[in-house]
């Protein structure tokens, strides 16, 4: 088998007003035939909505307002504009976009209807409206005028159907829920109730005030996630994303016995600059799931580890997802410290999937035939698109020497933009460019609209007093345990990221969930984190599980079957978040310090944290030195949990990850004399 091409040419993506939605753009054409390239492509619009195809001067003209939202945000994030002024024009560039991206209906795809017109109109007046308004519009949100309420309730209506358009009509109709719970919670039975709120009170507070649309979410998206959409869609038009493929199979040997290892090698070096979990599983899938099915595996578990790997885009530096973006602002921390806590963390989620994969290849044996993949030797591509690293090096650099984040990144994309220009096949041409900038706008209206419902939703929490009832009932019904706080704040995190993608499950339960931990003593960085990583699981939790399902198009299996095996590769290192609450020591693996702390006891929980996933890989894989028997299974689960999670026995035993390591250590130690034969037997 040999590799599309032999090194990382960029294959920049076609002009948007020929293509609509199209695949990652550093998959080659061709490298998926055209039944799973179209049902990618329909999955992918399944999270991003369905786009026009326009041609013509219709296709320049779309083109033409995504690269002028970019060139925008690009002088905002250089010159200093008004923070009210920035949230203003943000949503309304997102609503003229998604009325004219986007259709209505499946039916009406590739005509510009009238009504489209119209909305976008709408959406461009409530913007001018709000800025013209100015302070005086803000001064009388208590007593607004019945313009006022005119353009506030339009407002509401454009923001959820430009969603709806956009990423479907789960957020939406979430949104609807909590604007009747705010009109009609006074009808509800304590402790639900709520005094109730008109249409006077509550519309100017969601449209007018910070607190609603315009609140945080929308400012994050504003300042931080564009310009991270617009940084990460550079890197891939000059051919980056490609290069950490083609780095990561060159580094493996490109074997075939190691298509476990490359798969989450390559989904950290992707990840890192993508935050895009299923683009980044589509991208592993054209290439990796060739070798993985010679070496034997069957095409669900293949599935289930691609969209692990794609997964952990969202959780690996230096650009995250975008709900990290809001940590740093309502903690109001410097993102540089988001990454520093999301580093151990993101080292250990891919050494429990290299855990993994490592006993795939034990309880597969050398099935897979021995001769290597056709590819370019790792030394020649590093020393020929090497450069790529830099811009990655570049925002950590900036931001240590003391650059905010919006500075960091803008100077990074000139970095991208001026290596790229090292080797002719990458260079950042006008044209790219021009795709570039117009790709990273169109990826972010989908994240603007959830945000600015997202808006609409914590205003409605904020305004009712939601949140601290919320956490009353929590702490209540857990008895004021904190481990069964924990549990019952995983369960509601996990509940909402199956209905709201990853961004507003994160915005949500911020607000409703992380303050339970909170009350109970847990730091307030660890709770926010806590609830990041729980709700990153909606990734591959259904209906949403866009990454599995992607995954399964390419494979061929169920997507079902295909969501269970991802769960049973990440499930070992979603245990690991509840270290930060309920070990007072556990924060070390966010490289925090509780009181009496030092580096000696950041390494211990970083060992007992990754001898305990390694327990739990076991366990789930039913493989260690040889393949385990149903009660050798409950042994290695037990041990890793208590190695990882020593808080669920009660306080009075002592030393439970002793307990932990010395049944692993029994466990393993009853497998030695089953030696090699048995070891390759299988389960």
């Amino acid at each position: 088998m040999t590799r599309p091409s032999p090194g990382p040419e960029a294959h920049p993506a076609r002009p948007l007003h020929t293509t609509g939605h199209m695949l990652p753009p550093e998959i080659p054409e061709g490298a998926l035939d055209q039944a799973t390239a179209a049902r990618v492509e329909a999955l992918i619009e399944e999270e991003e909505g369905v786009q026009h195809r326009f041609t013509g001067w219709l296709g320049h003209a779309v083109t033409g307002l995504a690269v002028a939202m970019s060139l925008f945000h690009l002088w905002a994030a250089w010159d200093i504009v008004p923070t009210t002024t920035l949230r203003f024009v943000h949503v309304g560039f997102a609503l003229a976009l998604a009325f004219v991206l986007f259709p209505a209906a499946r039916r009406f795809r590739n005509r510009l209807m009238l009504w489209d017109v119209a909305l976008l109109a709408a959406g461009l007046y409530c913007t001018w409206y709000l800025i013209a308004g100015g302070d005086d519009l803000l001064d009388r949100y208590v007593f607004p005028e019945p313009m006022d309420l005119v353009v506030g309730w339009l407002l509401v209506a454009l923001v959820l159907e430009a969603t709806r358009r956009a990423t479907g009509w789960i957020m939406p109709a979430v949104a609807l829920a909590f604007l009747l719970y705010a009109f009609y919670g006074n009808h509800l039975p304590p402790p639900w109730a709520h005094r109730g709120y008109d249409a006077a009170r509550l519309i100017p507070h969601l449209t007018i005030t910070l607190e609603g649309i315009y609140g945080t979410a929308v400012d994050v998206s504003a300042t931080l996630i564009i310009l991270f959409t617009l940084y990460g869609a550079i890197l891939q038009a000059s051919g980056a994303g490609k290069f950490f493929v083609d780095f990561s199979f060159a580094l493996t040997g490109g074997r075939p016995s190691s298509a476990g290892r490359t798969v989450v090698l390559s989904s950290f070096l992707l990840g890192g600059p993508s935050g895009s979990g299923v683009a980044t599983t589509v991208t592993l899938g054209t290439v990796a799931w060739p070798m993985m099915k010679r070496v034997g595996y069957r095409a669900d578990d293949a599935g289930g580890l691609l969209a692990a790997g794609g997964l952990g885009a969202i959780i690996s530096p230096p650009v995250l997802g975008a709900a990290a973006f809001l940590i740093a602002e309502y903690l109001k921390i410097g993102y540089l410290d988001v990454l520093r806590m999301a580093v151990i963390p993101t080292l250990l989620y891919y050494a429990s999937l290299l855990f993994m994969v490592e006993l795939d290849q034990r309880r597969l044996g050398p099935a897979g035939p021995a001769e290597s993949m056709a590819v370019t030797p790792a030394g020649q591509l590093a020393r020929r698109y090497g450069f790529h690293f830099s811009s990655l090096v570049a925002i950590i650099v900036f931001m240590a020497l003391g650059y905010s984040a919006t500075l960091a990144v803008l100077y990074a994309m000139l970095v991208a933009v001026v290596l790229s220009w090292l080797r002719q096949e990458t260079a950042m041409t006008p044209a790219r460019l021009i795709q570039a900038l117009a790709g990273g706008a169109i990826q972010a209206v989908g994240i603007a609209a959830t945000c600015a419902s997202a808006g609409i939703i914590v205003g409605c929490i904020t305004l009712t007093g939601l949140g601290l009832k919320f956490s009353e009932i929590a702490i209540q019904a857990a008895g004021g345990s904190l481990v069964v706080t924990a549990l019952y704040t995983a369960l509601i995190v996990w509940i909402v990221g199956l209905a709201v993608p990853v961004t507003a499950s994160y915005i949500i339960s911020a607000v409703v969930a992380a303050p339970a931990l909170m009350k109970l003593g847990v730091p307030d960085y660890a709770a926010h984190m806590f609830v990041f990583y729980y709700a990153v699981l909606s990734e591959v939790s259904p209906p949403t599980a866009l990454s599995p399902f992607a995954a399964a198009a390419i494979t061929g299996a169920g997507p079902y079957r295909t969501t269970l095996q991802a769960w049973k590769y990440t499930l070992p290192a979603f245990v690991l978040p509840f270290v930060f609450v309920t070990d007072p020591e556990g924060v070390g693996l966010l490289l925090a310090f509780a009181p009496g702390m030092g580096w000696g006891d950041v390494a211990w929980q970083v060992f007992l944290a990754a001898a305990g996933l390694a327990a739990l890989a076991a366990g789930c894989q039913g493989m260690a030195r040889r393949a385990l028997r149903p009660l050798e299974r409950v042994g290695f689960l037990l041990a890793g949990l208590l190695m990882v999670f020593p808080a669920l026995l009660p306080a009075a035993i002592p030393a439970p990850h002793w307990i932990g390591i010395g049944l692993a250590v029994v466990l393993l130690l009853a497998q030695a004399p089953a030696g090699r034969r048995q070891a390759r037997a299988g389960p």
